[in-house]
């Protein structure tokens, strides 16, 4: 599929953080007067503020919303990372669910730390949206995949191969936001959703697919190919 290479790369807060940041202020601003106001001893307040100052500079980073574009002309049968993080699976699994048949399955782990907006993994068209509960284990187990709350998204590619994303909840992440919708059509540098707090996205390819990332190999979300479909 030929594209505009777009050289723009802007950093922006995630529209689903807006209200956690807001009210977070706040409350902290109202802890520090009363502790500023309070006490005749400053060291709470300082106290207070060096390490409400840290936590609120961790939340901050973790809604951070690159703008980002794959600097690529042709991404015909490429995969590219949807999430920044932690490569912690590459291999071929029996999928069960919706493919009956051997996939390659390359799964990325989202710290605190990390960006958690996630991107979509392929060109193509939306073809199926589905959320499902379940536990919340820690997203790096493997029972996590298909244990965990997740929400699945399949995309068709304009060769006709399906590509299952897999947004997952993991031990803090109480919620998965989807913005793909069944029919749409989608590309590499739009957005497919946001998971709050630690968490993963799965990949599933065909088992033909050449993987271009090993485990424990670092993604930037829409810049790492991790992939090329035959």
């Amino acid at each position: 599929m030929g594209r505009r290479i777009k050289k723009l790369k802007k950093q922006r807060l995630h529209s689903e953080g807006t209200n956690t940041l807001f009210f977070s202020f706040f409350i902290i601003l109202a802890i520090a007067v009363i502790l500023w106001r309070g006490f005749d001893n400053k060291i709470p307040f300082w106290c207070f503020a060096t390490i409400a100052g840290v936590l609120y500079g961790v939340v901050l980073n973790f809604f951070r919303c690159p703008i980002r574009y794959l600097d690529v002309e042709d991404t015909t049968k490429l995969v590219v990372a949807p999430a920044d993080g932690k490569v912690v699976v590459v291999e071929e699994v029996d999928e069960e669910q919706y493919f009956h048949d051997r996939r390659l399955m390359i799964s990325i782990f989202m710290s605190p730390f990390n960006v958690h907006a996630n991107w979509f993994p392929v060109d193509g068209k939306v073809t199926m949206v589905k959320h499902q509960n379940g536990n919340f284990h820690k997203a790096w187990l493997p029972k996590a995949s298909e244990e965990n709350e997740h929400a699945d998204v399949m995309i068709e590619t304009p060769e006709g191969v399906n590509v299952l994303c897999r947004q997952i909840a993991g031990a803090m992440a109480r919620r998965i936001v989807t913005y793909a919708k069944p029919g749409e059509e989608c590309e590499i540098d739009d957005h497919l959703g946001f998971i709050k707090f630690g968490s993963r996205v799965d990949v599933y390819l065909p088992s033909d697919a050449e993987p271009c990332v090993k485990k424990g190999q670092s993604t930037t979300g829409d810049q790492t190919i991790i992939a090329k479909l035959k």
